[in-house]
């Protein structure tokens, strides 16, 4: 037997309950401000007006570049990190989908460590080598001369 949803008109009143908690979220936000404003204690210094971050002392600019490996490590991060997540799923149902769902997911792995062995391969993961010795590009062939002959007076 298949139930009917019948459909059904709110009402404005309807929403009052989220209004009323949307309102005294509002209102416990700008009290508590407010309050901390006023009560809290106002000792100003040299030492509390001076930029702060992680406990360490600020120097230099701000806007200096950062190496361009951070950035390639935290898009890595996050790209293998979502490809993980479709797993899950996939583990979860793994008996509903047979062979088929099986031979998909080796695919998608080898994909996956066909790129992270990419990224071994560049060289993108070592943090404390020189660049030159990061890429696999052939290395500069130094010409090997013989030494000129001293000419003995």
């Amino acid at each position: 037997m298949l139930l009917a949803v019948l459909p059904t008109a709110y009402q404005p009143s309807d929403y009052l309950p989220i209004i009323i908690q949307f309102g005294l979220a509002l209102a416990f936000v700008a009290f508590s401000m407010i309050a901390s404003h006023l009560i809290g204690p106002r000792r100003e210094s040299k030492v509390k007006d001076a930029a702060f971050e992680c406990g360490i002392e600020s120097v230099g600019n701000a806007r200096t570049p950062i190496s361009v490996k951070y950035f390639l490590t935290a898009i890595l991060f996050v790209l293998f990190d979502v490809e993980v997540i479709f797993m899950y799923p996939w583990a979860v149902n793994f008996r509903q989908l047979g062979k088929g769902g099986f031979i998909e997911m080796v695919i998608f792995l080898a994909l996956l460590l066909a790129g992270f062995g990419y990224v071994i391969k560049k060289g993108i993961l070592r943090w404390n080598e020189a660049p030159g010795i990061q890429t696999f590009a052939p290395r500069p062939v130094l010409e090997t001369r013989p030494e000129p002959a001293v000419l003995a007076a």
